[in-house]
């Protein structure tokens, strides 16, 4: 079933793990699909790349988008860096690098990008469970994504009269090659895993697959729907303590 025949879509960050989970459903649904990541690997032949910290790159990328589809109807926007370390921990190196690329580069991306979307069509940030929740360790990542919560919402507002949907998804633990930690050790990733399904009500990680599933619904089949923030946690932001 070809659900999707006929749709465009962008995925910023769609060369591995949840992001690599929507292109491959677009594309099984029959939908041309452009994929960025930070690297063009032999895995993915066919992705762009695009570091969304480089205005040089999404420059390049809004001329490729431009000359390949003229409009589209969906940008999912994928992209982030989480590092863990206490308060006390946190270096200004860090903090810049997680806010330049979570936040400033998520929101100068769609500015780049919004003016070939088409009329009616739908942008999906990607956030995160800690936007709710005071999670030890994570201080810099939760309040990166409570940014882009926070633009999203701002950004649903003024695209209203274009008719574009802007909606979050928001992951919980998420069985992904990385853990969304790149610089974590295998045994750092084994232990967020363990406490992963220690502390989620449903007592499992998500796969990439549920995230994607989520991401495309709100793209495509949430008409009536805008601002919103759609959990993807087993019920960890939501159920017990």
């Amino acid at each position: 079933m070809n659900t999707y025949t006929g749709k465009k879509a962008v995925v910023l960050g769609g060369t591995h793990g949840m992001g690599l989970a929507v292109v491959e459903r677009l594309r099984e649904g029959g939908a041309e699909v452009l994929a960025t990541g930070r690297s063009a690997t032999d895995q993915h032949p066919d992705a762009v790349r695009a570091d969304v910290t480089r205005p040089d790159e999404m420059d390049a990328l809004g001329a490729t988008v431009a000359e390949r589809f003229g409009e589209f109807d969906l940008l999912h926007v994928n992209v982030g860096v989480a590092s863990i370390q206490p308060f006390e921990e946190v270096t200004p190196e860090i903090y810049d690098r997680m806010f330049d690329v979570n936040a400033r580069g998520a929101f100068f991306a769609v500015q780049r990008l919004a003016p070939m979307i088409r009329d009616g069509g739908s942008i999906v940030f990607t956030t995160s469970v800690t936007n709710g929740r005071g999670s030890a360790t994570m201080s810099v990542y939760s309040g990166t994504k409570a940014a882009v919560r926070a633009f999203a919402k701002v950004l649903a507002a003024e695209f209203l009269p274009r008719r574009i949907r802007v909606n979050t998804v928001a992951p919980g633990f998420i069985d992904t090659p990385t853990m969304g930690f790149t610089d974590a050790t295998a045994e750092e990733r084994a232990a967020i895993m363990k406490l992963g399904d220690e502390v989620t009500p449903m007592r499992r990680h998500g796969t990439a697959d549920e995230v994607a599933r989520a991401v495309l619904f709100l793209g495509f089949d949430a008409t009536f729907t805008t601002g919103i923030e759609l959990p993807v946690d087993g019920g960890l932001g939501h159920v017990g303590d």
